[in-house]
């Protein structure tokens, strides 16, 4: 079976060809400027890159050329689209409505809509995309709509829940939603594979994991331009970072994360602010680059802070201890930690990041090899005797969306 995989913008449509016999990724691209001009660009697995402008009037053309650039020419990797056995999009919010991966209909189209007030950005386009990708490979191609909000579904309502009149609860689903739910999927069910090879003791009363979710405590870092931590027990979230919208949390590229609410009022009261321009300070203007005064990008702090740079160095120092207060709660909401997962652009590539992360955790266990994180790849880079294993995983959302893409369409 082969899976294509879609992320849509309003103005992007990015996508991988997966052969999911071996889950080798044939080819894959972006559309760009749709609506504007058009470009795409197109790799394959063998190292063949095409890349040429081409007219995207609307979303429906970029699938056109898509399926185009995988069939003919010099980007070429299959014979023909019926080969494509579905094709799975990713979604952003899919409210409370949607709890797991879905098989997408006209009414899951409507649905996606009609949460664009939660995702306003988002689900338009991907809506959008999904009626256009229905027009050029046809209602029998089966598509799957996997929810960036569907993984952190299983948080019981005292975590998801806020202290607000519970009528807004009921009038506006205002509640705690989460997102990089297939980032936080993949990695821990990574991890409970990588525990149960290492044959370690899990909680000192599990027994040996084999590679089980069950019994697992795991915490699962995020970290990039939008970060998010997870806590995630048995396989299922308990509690996450990002709230009602990705905005909540710890601070990031261009986001303050959770701050006292009256600040928002106060600013808006001195500085003359509407909603949407205070809603643009604290998405756009805020984190690491409103705090350092540098930039959004965690590579040039570090490189002010050796120069000297005070503000800095302070962000780096406020962003660490922010994501060491998170891994302390959610490791007191599980009752313990069995492993701290560390993915996501910087997770993944910034070891000054997690070594400052890490730094002073021996009280919960956890204990990093200084040696072993000097890594930019998948490896345990906690020492041998500690007790909590850290873990740097590359996340993949492709390949967890066309896993759940296969899983759900192979029961048609």
């Amino acid at each position: 079976m082969k899976v294509l995989v879609i992320n849509a913008g309003s103005s992007s449509l990015k996508y991988q060809l997966i052969d999911m016999e071996n889950e080798a990724v044939l080819a894959k691209g972006n559309c760009e400027r749709i609506g504007v001009d058009g470009l795409i660009t197109h790799k394959t697995s063998d190292g063949r890159t095409v890349s040429h402008n081409t007219p995207f009037p609307t979303h429906k053309e970029a699938f056109m050329e898509v399926v185009n650039i995988l069939t003919e020419g010099e980007g070429k990797v299959i014979d023909s689209v019926k080969e494509i056995s579905a094709v799975g999009h990713r979604v952003l919010h899919g409210s409370e409505v949607y709890k797991t991966s879905t098989l997408v209909t006209d009414k899951v189209i409507e649905d996606i809509f009609s949460f664009s007030e939660l995702g306003p950005l988002h689900n338009p386009p991907q809506a959008t995309a999904m009626k256009a990708c229905q027009e050029v490979f046809g209602k029998e191609t089966p598509m799957v709509a996997i929810f960036d909000t569907s993984f952190h579904q299983t948080m019981p309502p005292k975590a998801y829940m806020f202290g607000v009149p519970y009528e807004y609860y009921e009038k506006y689903s205002i509640r705690r939603y989460g997102f990089h739910g297939t980032s936080h999927k993949y990695v821990s069910q990574q991890a409970a594979e990588m525990l149960g090879t290492s044959h370690r003791f899990v909680s000192g009363r599990y027994g040996q994991l084999h590679g089980s979710i069950e019994g697992t405590k795991i915490i699962t870092c995020h970290l990039g331009n939008g970060s998010s931590i997870s806590a995630i027990k048995d396989g299922k979230v308990v509690d996450t970072s990002m709230g009602f919208t990705p905005l909540d949390g710890f601070i990031m590229g261009t986001r303050s994360g959770g701050i006292d609410p009256s600040v928002v009022t106060y600013i808006m009261n001195k500085e003359g602010l509407t909603p949407d321009q205070m809603s643009d300070l604290m998405n756009k203007k805020s984190g690491f680059l409103g705090l350092s005064g540098v930039s959004s990008d965690c590579r040039d702090l570090w490189a002010a802070a050796k120069e000297g740079n005070e503000r800095a160095k302070l962000t780096l120092e406020i962003v660490s201890y922010q994501i060491k207060k998170f891994i302390g709660s959610y490791a007191a909401a599980m009752g313990g930690v069995d492993a701290v997962i560390f993915t996501g652009g910087i997770g993944e590539n910034d070891s000054s990041m997690r070594a400052l992360v890490c730094e002073d955790m021996e009280f919960l266990g956890m204990k990093l090899d200084a040696e072993r994180n000097n890594v930019r790849e998948e490896a345990k880079i906690s020492a041998d005797d500690s007790k909590v294993e850290i873990w740097v995983i590359p996340t993949n959302e492709e390949l967890l969306i066309a896993r759940d893409t296969m899983e759900i369409v192979s029961k048609l």
